[in-house]
């Protein structure tokens, strides 16, 4: 194991991390090694999202997250169609519930619009009913290019791309170490040892301290984030066609809770946004000492928390107490009941925070010398894969130098 020089060492086998690498392989380049600390890939934030497919409605335009999940939609659509991976353009409906957010959802269509979205429609109260029949609200916003899909089993499919292309996949490396020798990065592990030229971190949850292992500061720490989610039990499914969502607070990077049909079968009510304590902490009694501590001695994280007290306390909240959960969703759909809900499990989102309190919106990443570092790839990442890895195997084949035989550099798609 530690005797090969890989062109390119690849830590977390998540969504992000394994575009890249098919990027990569696609583009040529002649060895890549994808490095996952688990058993499995898509263990963390990729596995436990709700699994839509993300239209680009409520991005900045002209951002990172804009333009790549407009291109990486539409790359995603094409893939998914390609490998035969069940997947569904259903489209969702974004719902004012009252009249002051009305403008807030007049914003969004000029977003949506701004970003290329051709399938909006704004919708009256009745004409909401034609989509959503149970749904009740004072205006609507229909967003087509919206969809569904299981994104491990759209890693799955990266995953045979990158060894039918002679890349290497090894589970259960846990990168402890990394070192420079010579034109060497040593990648230290329980597991073993790899050698690399270049390396790429795609961490996620642990993105911000494999940085600081490879002697990079990264300006940021990541927060983890509890999303909580109920499903409706068989017989109340017919409550929800599709997709139905709240007009977000744009202050945070969190969409409220809301009902999203699954390409599987069921319908999934959530997530909530609660602060956790552990970076996989995924139920209520998980902490960690060594993540909760860190935070608490971060500066960002009490002027975040001076700030947002009330609604992380109103998270907190919602999280033990499903008549709170329930009052949200019935916001969207009156005729939701406690009865009608079964929990169903929990997502961690990696939210990168900067030392001012500011929460990372865009996405961030970071070069150094023959490093990447990929430190906020939040929601919509997964939609934008394929455009992000892309990305990334510009950056690589631009700054490391790569020589793949026959390949040719692909147009870099954002600021760094």
């Amino acid at each position: 194991m530690g005797e090969r020089i890989y062109d390119v060492g690849i830590i977390g086998g998540g969504i992000v991390g394994l575009a890249s690498a098919m990027a990569l392989v696609r583009s040529g380049v002649s060895s890549v090694v994808v490095l996952e600390a688990e058993d499995r890939l898509a263990a963390h934030q990729t596995g436990n999202n709700s699994g839509v497919i993300h239209s680009g409605l409520y991005y900045k335009p002209g951002s990172l997250k804009a333009r790549n999940c407009v291109s990486g939609r539409d790359a995603l659509y094409r893939f998914c169609a390609e490998q035969g991976i069940a997947h569904e353009a259903c489209g969702k409906l974004v719902v004012a519930t009252r009249r002051h957010e009305v403008a807030a959802l007049e914003a969004l269509e000029k977003k949506g619009l701004a970003n290329g979205l051709k399938k909006l429609r704004r919708l009256g109260p009745e004409e909401m009913k034609e989509y959503e029949p149970h749904v009740a609200g004072v205006a609507g916003l229909w967003v087509g290019e919206t969809g569904i899909v299981d994104f491990a089993q759209v890693c799955g499919k990266y995953a045979e791309v990158i060894r039918a292309g002679d890349g290497e996949i090894r589970l259960g490396f846990r990168v402890t170490a990394c070192r420079r020798r010579g034109g060497e990065l040593i990648l230290e592990s329980p597991a073993g040892t790899f050698r690399c030229r270049n390396l790429v971190n795609c961490a996620g949850l642990q993105s911000d301290r494999v940085a600081r292992l490879c002697g990079v500061r990264p300006g940021l720490q990541i927060i983890p984030f509890r999303g909580e989610y109920f499903t409706l039990v068989p017989e109340r499914r017919g409550l929800v066609r599709n997709l139905v969502y709240p007009v977000p607070d744009m202050r945070f990077p969190f969409l409220g809770v809301h009902f999203t049909r699954m390409i599987g079968g069921g319908v999934e009510a959530g997530p909530n946004a609660v602060l956790a304590f552990k970076r996989h902490g995924y139920d209520k009694a998980s902490f960690s000492l060594r993540d909760a501590g860190q935070y608490a001695l971060y500066p960002g994280f009490w002027i975040m928390a001076l700030k947002y007290w009330k609604m992380g306390l109103g998270e907190f909240y919602r999280s033990f107490s499903k008549g709170a959960f329930v009052r949200a969703l019935r916001r969207l759909i009156p005729e939701i009941a406690a009865p009608d809900l079964e929990p169903e499990g929990a997502g961690v989102r990696a939210q990168a925070l900067e030392v001012n309190g500011v929460l990372v919106d865009d996405f961030r990443i970071r070069e150094a010398e023959r490093m990447v570092h990929v430190l906020n790839a939040p929601s919509p990442a997964a939609t934008a894969s394929i455009s992000i890895g892309e990305s990334i195997a510009a950056i690589a084949q631009r700054n490391f130098a790569l020589s793949p035989k026959g390949s040719r550099p692909i147009p870099g798609r954002g600021e760094r």
